[in-house]
């Protein structure tokens, strides 16, 4: 048998490639509801169970946000940053 038959095939994996845990507007709600911080960062959701230490965060848009809240995190969506800021909020990237 040729030696391409006999060698197991492997996928392609990028050593580049950045993952971000995701995180909803709706979540970031129910964190202020929970704690009524006025802001939201790395520290608060790993202590809440929400991320680990390591984790990379990005802001998505789905759910609402009512609470005027300061939101630190290393990526937002552009439609996450148009609904804090339209709820009074500031979103901060790291």
């Amino acid at each position: 048998m040729p030696l391409q038959r006999r060698v197991p095939k492997f996928g392609f994996k990028n050593i580049n490639r950045v993952e971000y845990k995701a995180l909803n507007l709706d979540t970031i709600q129910a964190l202020v509801e929970k704690t009524n911080a006025t802001v939201v960062d790395i520290d608060a959701l790993y202590n809440n169970g929400l991320v680990s230490k390591t984790d990379l965060v990005k802001v998505l848009n789905r759910g609402e946000l009512k609470a005027a809240v300061e939101v630190k995190a290393h990526a937002f969506s552009k439609t996450a940053i148009e609904a804090i800021e339209k709820a009074g909020g500031k979103a901060v990237t790291l």
